[in-house]
């Protein structure tokens, strides 16, 4: 998650203002400080991590392994023709034809 870290030499067109309070702004002034770069830098960085960690969690999905074993013998097994749904297949047109 350290991607964003070296960002800093890009040329940068776009802003984003946030408005905060007095207590706010000191304490991240104070953790830029303590990790010398800037106070920009500092609530960029911890934004862009705070967003990739989001989306990360909205796309990755962690099975549990039984929970995953079982899905695997689920779609490992041999195919079965369903007879009604294999009539109502090749009775409707397929999206192509429509």
């Amino acid at each position: 998650m350290e991607r964003w870290a070296g960002r800093s030499r890009t040329q940068k067109d776009e802003r984003l203002n946030l408005r905060i309070t007095a207590e706010e702004k000191l304490l991240l002034q104070q953790a830029a400080l303590a990790t010398h770069v800037s106070t920009s830098q500092f609530v960029l960085q911890a934004a862009l991590r705070s967003a990739e960690e989001t989306l990360v969690r909205r796309t990755s999905y962690v099975v549990p392994e039984e929970a995953w074993e079982r899905l695997v013998a689920l779609l490992d097994r041999p195919v079965r023709t369903i007879p009604s749904l294999a009539k109502a297949a090749h009775r409707s047109p397929s999206p192509r034809e429509r």
